[in-house]
């Protein structure tokens, strides 16, 4: 399983993200039938946003998100601005939905095979 170690600009805590393919297949299929936990609206991502998309990951781990329409380049900002911000793996982007993971701390007995 190859790791890799990323420091969260909030609060400098260390956390590490699974980057193996076959854990993000396995993900990508878990969040295949999940419906979208947090919409983007017009406001794009705003702090609430964030406090909103921090919280589900929190709760849930793997999560959708969709953001409202806007052009290619506008979208790969937002997306790396929630990843960053979230300090969360981006799984897939399939159009507007987003499918995000983040490893919870508490549930750390749980694998990903």
């Amino acid at each position: 399983m190859k790791v890799v170690k990323i420091i969260s600009p909030k609060n400098n805590e260390l956390t590490k993200v699974p980057t193996n393919k076959n854990q993000k297949k396995t993900l990508r299929q878990a969040a295949h039938h999940l419906d979208t936990t947090v919409w983007v609206g017009k406001n794009g991502i705003t702090e609430n946003v964030i406090k909103e998309i921090t919280c589900a990951l929190d709760h849930h781990e793997l999560i959708k998100i969709k953001i409202l329409q806007v052009e290619k380049k506008e979208r790969g900002v937002n997306i790396k601005k929630i990843c960053t911000e979230t300090n969360a793996e981006l799984i897939s982007n399939i159009g507007n939905v987003l499918t995000l993971y983040k490893k919870n701390a508490k549930n750390s007995d749980q694998k990903i095979s």
